[in-house]
């Protein structure tokens, strides 16, 4: 019996070894080809955003574990602390800009899942109350059947806190950084109550300029949140 990879579709060859023959195994998603062009984000990075430093311009590294990006949100007295990390899991290529475009402009929901394993690992290693997808505008929503944001937890299975609302429905993909940071606020929080002094993970997709995240860990943080760490799968 063959499980085929949810990106080529070629058949994932099963192989013997004594641990997989006796103790069930977790779930192949990607033949080893395609694993091996997904690129694990890997020290040096900024610990704020999960910028690969490596790549990066030096006139874009303020120090050694901060690029020019953070350093410019943190000097902005309205966003100073908001967003207390950001964990990205790959590096935004060309090969995982087309499993995100396929899984989040075509439909392809069952990409998600390529990704589960990751975020599983992940939040084992992380402390918190609650874990709050991005969510979609209604708009955005009926356009895709689906946010990806909540599909990715789902598929890692992980209970969700549904508590922000999207007021602001322009696609952020075609602004400036400085329009983005300009918004008006584009989340509101349903329940405050519901996350009082705890600890959030917020999950989406990708990481560009951080300004979607800064924006919802705003409001989680009024709301009472006492810290906001973002999880996405990549850091553009």
């Amino acid at each position: 019996m063959h499980d085929y990879c949810l990106n080529c579709h070629i058949p994932i060859a099963f192989d013997p070894k004594w641990t997989t023959l006796f103790l069930p195994q977790p779930p192949k998603y990607l033949c080893n080809d395609c694993e091996n062009k997904l690129i694990p984000i890997k020290q040096p990075i900024c610990h704020t955003c999960s910028r690969p430093m490596e790549k990066l311009p030096k006139e874009y590294i303020v120090e050694e574990t901060l690029c020019l990006d953070c350093q410019r949100w943190e000097e902005d007295q309205k966003w100073k602390g908001v967003l207390d990390q950001n964990i990205s899991l790959y590096e935004y290529d060309d090969f995982l800009k087309d499993i995100i475009a396929r899984f989040k402009f075509r439909g392809d929901y069952i990409l998600s899942r390529i990704f589960s394993k990751k975020i599983n690992e992940i939040i084992k290693t992380l402390d918190y109350g609650a874990i709050v997808p991005i969510p979609l505008s209604n708009e955005r929503l009926m356009e895709r059947g689906f946010n990806q944001a909540t599909a990715l937890a789902n598929e890692a299975g992980l209970q969700v806190m549904d508590i922000l609302h999207r007021t602001h429905t322009e696609k952020q993909s075609k602004k400036s950084r400085q329009e983005r940071i300009q918004l008006q606020q584009i989340f509101t929080v349903k329940k405050p109550p519901a996350i009082m002094n705890e600890s959030i993970i917020l999950i989406d997709d990708i990481y560009t300029t951080g300004s979607t995240l800064r924006h919802a860990a705003k409001e989680l943080k009024k709301a009472g949140a006492n810290s906001v760490t973002a999880l996405t799968v990549a850091r553009g």
